[in-house]
């Protein structure tokens, strides 16, 4: 197949006239024009695919299309803020590991002493309503009938005091004088029943007390020791599990603390890695991105310098390594792509070197539309010794799409559509025209192939 720049002088030769137009066979081409842009088959994006740091401010930056060696910076980062944040996450983590080590300690106290406080109150409340029980039923009766005996023996003794007076005083009157010792004894005799008649009197006010205010006090504390000790056993049944619950609780929740903040310190300490970036072979460092045949700058290289912030997520610069290989990327509209076929050849020029033509042959083209509705399509180049090929660098391609070396060809204007299908209306040699009906082939912008109903040395009527 012979190449655009060879077929150029036979496609200008084959324009349409109007009036009459005498046929003949004679080439039909098909060309293409497509605007393309040269870029390397193999980049390696440049972007920030932090997984918790989100502020990278610019310290230095090397210039757009540096050439570059293996280790050599491309991109310094300012550290000083993720630096500190990594300090303070060390002594969270610090402070969150001595936290759960203490609730874990805590946890396991409670484990061991929460059943052995839940028995004491039950003890204690068994112990409590047994002696309000042992009380209503024999202590009370106890004491009471020990009240009475008490002051019943207090009675007696005090009469058996008095008796012995009596008879004394009635032995000693019977000898008309009294001894001094007799004296003595009756004087010992009623002090005793003075001391008698206080005992009782002491008796009474015991019995009394006993009957109508201990006893009854007793009851009344024994009762609400009962009442107290079975509800503190009752709260003790719900608050005591309940608090080890929540102290389990609190060891997840200090565990899961402790989880997310060694994940966020893992995730800060490889965000802290991007924060140099460094040329992974020899080769040249672009600002802007290189996307789906395209390069990609806008507003976001104007933020590649000291003092700027790069984006995360998001590819900012392109290092292009010195074994990549240039491709043109085009972007044909669908009428376009549907008549190219891998493999069409064409030529190629750099705007101001119009003198140079650079052979091309499409290499790929997709099945599916881009997001604007073009067709992504890429070219290989036969580059001449003197052109080096620079990423970026526009360039216009023309490519032949259909080719026919005979043929008859007549202007799209001279075709009119009817209920028999494309007509073409002929000159007869008695000078009256008819219309023939024809078979159309391919068609460029102003002419298209007549592939049948039509001969050499015919006159066609162009309006």
């Amino acid at each position: 197949m012979p190449h655009i720049h060879q077929l150029l002088p036979v496609l200008l030769a084959a324009t349409a006239h109007s009036g009459e137009l005498t046929l003949e066979m004679k080439p039909f081409f098909i060309t293409h024009s497509l605007d393309a842009t040269v870029l390397p088959d193999t980049t390696t994006p440049i972007r920030l695919d932090a997984e918790a740091w989100n502020a990278f401010e610019i310290v230095s930056i090397a210039a757009h299309g540096s050439v570059v060696k293996k280790g050599d910076t491309l991109i310094v980062f300012e550290t000083e803020q993720i630096d500190k944040n990594l300090a303070d996450a060390q002594q969270a983590i610090a402070t969150a590991t001595l936290e759960l080590a203490q609730a874990e300690f805590d946890l396991a106290t409670l484990e061991k002493t929460v059943p052995e406080k839940l028995a004491r109150l039950e003890r204690a409340a068994a112990d409590a309503a047994e002696e309000l029980e042992h009380f209503n039923k024999t202590s009370r009766k106890s004491a009471e009938e020990t009240a009475a005996f008490e002051l019943k023996r207090r009675e007696q003794m005090l009469a058996s005091y008095k008796e012995e007076l009596k008879q004394l005083v009635k032995m000693y009157e019977a000898d008309d004088i009294t001894e001094e010792t007799e004296e003595i004894i009756l004087q010992n005799q009623r002090d005793t029943v003075k001391a008698g008649e206080f005992a009782l009197r002491m008796e009474i006010l015991n019995h009394k007390r006993t009957l109508g205010v201990s006893l009854p006090r007793q009851l009344t504390t024994l009762t609400q020791t009962r009442d107290d000790t079975a509800l503190s056993f009752d709260k003790g049944k719900k608050n005591l599990p309940r608090s080890l619950e929540l102290a389990k609780l609190e060891v997840a929740v200090l565990k899961n603390s402790l989880e997310r903040s060694g994940k966020n310190i893992a995730e800060l300490e490889k965000d802290r890695s991007l924060f140099e970036i460094k040329a992974p072979a020899e080769g040249i460092f672009y600002h802007g991105a290189i996307q789906e045949g395209k390069w990609i700058t806008g507003e976001l290289v104007k933020t590649l310098e000291p003092g700027g912030a790069a984006p995360v997520e998001k590819t900012f610069a392109t290092f292009i390594p010195v074994t990549a290989k240039p491709l043109l990327h085009a972007f044909p509209d669908q009428a376009t792509a549907r008549v190219l076929e891998v493999g069409a050849e064409g030529s190629a020029v750099l705007p101001g070197r119009e003198d140079i033509a650079i052979p091309v042959s499409l290499k790929s083209i997709a099945a599916t539309p881009a997001p604007d509705l073009t067709i992504p399509a890429t070219f290989s180049a036969t580059w001449p010794e003197k052109l080096s090929p620079t990423a970026g660098q526009s360039l216009q391609i023309r490519v032949v799409s259909h080719h026919n070396e005979k043929v008859i060809t007549v202007p799209i204007k001279a075709l009119a559509f009817g209920p028999k299908g494309w007509m073409v209306e002929v000159k007869l040699a008695d000078g009256k025209t008819k219309k023939y009906p024809v078979t159309r082939g391919r068609s460029d912008a102003e002419n298209t192939e007549i592939t049948a109903g039509l001969e050499a040395g015919q006159v066609v009527i162009v309006p």
